[in-house]
Order: structure tokens, then C-alpha cells, then sequence
């Protein structure tokens, strides 16, 4: 199986549009968000991918089809961290999970970017928490945090891969 990354393009954004509209309804679950009443979920951030700094999308492919996206920001949203990066969305189509795909991607993203990495779930995503967990151990050798937020419903994991 090839799995590669590949930096969004602007002239790919309706592509990416349609593959968020995807990922919200998955996510709909743990967000409890609603379409609107044009049929759509929207992401208010779609246009800042390209005209932001410190913002990096990317799909994913096996075999050289689309099977997700990841989203890169260089911020972190709970924690101070240096050099910091978080996973902004990230997304594995049904079809591929469970294939180590998203652990593939995941280890590839954090060998891009060194730095403090901030990983954060839903709160009431147990599924999301558990993949973070597993990947992140992995990766760090157990040497990270975690961190929970409860006034944004949120917990997560902080490392920072500048140090090893």
C-alpha cells in the first residue's frame, strides 16, 4: 500500500471543500452539528489554508487515490509550547481505517514539523483519544502530556519532537 502526502493546491480547493463537507458529516457525531439549510455543513476556514501563514493542508492518498486530508497550523490553542504545531483536522476516509494509515500519516506529519505539538479531541470522542494516545506513545516513547480543557470540551497531548 502507498500512503503519500500531498500539499493542497488553491485550484484543489472545491475538492477539499467536498472532502470537509465529508469529514463534518463523520465528525457530526461528536460535534452535534446540523447542516445548514442549503444542505451543507461549511468550515470557516477553507480560504486561510492559503492566505495565512503557519496553516499547511494536505491530502492523503493510497495508492493514489484521495482517501483524507490532514491540517497543519503552527499554533498551539491550549498549551505554550515551543516551535508549536497542532493537528487542526485530520481525516481518514471509512474505507481506509484500521489499516494504519492514519498512524502512517500521523508519524509522517510530525517528522515535518519539529517542534511542541499540541493534539487535541473532542472530549466525547473516545475513538479520536484512543488513536491520539496510541500514536503519540509510539511516537514519543512514552514522553508526553496530556491535558484536558473542560470549559472547550476538549482533551488532548503535548510533545515536543525538537528534543529527540
Amino acid at each position: 500500500m502507498d500512503i503519500n502526502l500531498e500539499p493542497i493546491l488553491i485550484e484543489q480547493k472545491s475538492v477539499f471543500a467536498r472532502m470537509m463537507e465529508l469529514y463534518s458529516y463523520d465528525f457530526s457525531e461528536f460535534s452535534d452539528d446540523d447542516i445548514n439549510e442549503y444542505g451543507y455543513y461549511g468550515y470557516d476556514y477553507i480560504d486561510d489554508y492559503w492566505i495565512e501563514e503557519g496553516r499547511y493542508p494536505f491530502f492523503i492518498r493510497v495508492d493514489e487515490k484521495l482517501a483524507g486530508f490532514v491540517l497543519i497550523r503552527s499554533c498551539c490553542e491550549y498549551n505554550s509550547l515551543p516551535h508549536p504545531h497542532n493537528i487542526a483536522e485530520f481525516f481518514v476516509m471509512k474505507k481506509y481505517r484500521q489499516k494504519g494509515i492514519g498512524r502512517t500519516v500521523a508519524i509522517r506529519i510530525f517528522d515535518m514539523f519539529r517542534g511542541g505539538w499540541e493534539i487535541s479531541q473532542q472530549i466525547n470522542n473516545l475513538p479520536a483519544q484512543s488513536f491520539w494516545g496510541k500514536v503519540v506513545a509510539e511516537y514519543t516513547n512514552g514522553d508526553y502530556n496530556t491535558f484536558t480543557e473542560a470549559g472547550a470540551d476538549k482533551v488532548g497531548f503535548t510533545f515536543d519532537n525538537s528534543l529527540y
